[in-house]
């Protein structure tokens, strides 16, 4: 996440859809209307979920980052 005035709406115990693209030899998850985006999984390390729940959100030096649990 990058942007600052994204923590009024990325909150502890918040769910939000989560959207799955496919790139030519990974995975990449992009969280609600584009509030932040993960790193790129192998295809062994897909989510199959299609939503998840804000467990934290940390501000670091290199940005903010999110961290998200899912059920499945």
């Amino acid at each position: 996440m990058e942007r600052k005035e994204l923590l009024e709406v990325v909150k502890k115990g918040e769910v939000f859809s989560v959207a799955e693209y496919e790139l030519p030899n990974s995975y990449y998850y992009v969280l609600g209307n584009a509030y932040a985006m993960s790193g790129n999984y192998k295809g062994t390390e897909r989510i199959h979920s299609t939503k998840g729940e804000v467990l934290e959100v940390q501000d670091t030096p290199r940005g903010y980052f999110v961290t998200v649990g899912f059920d499945e």
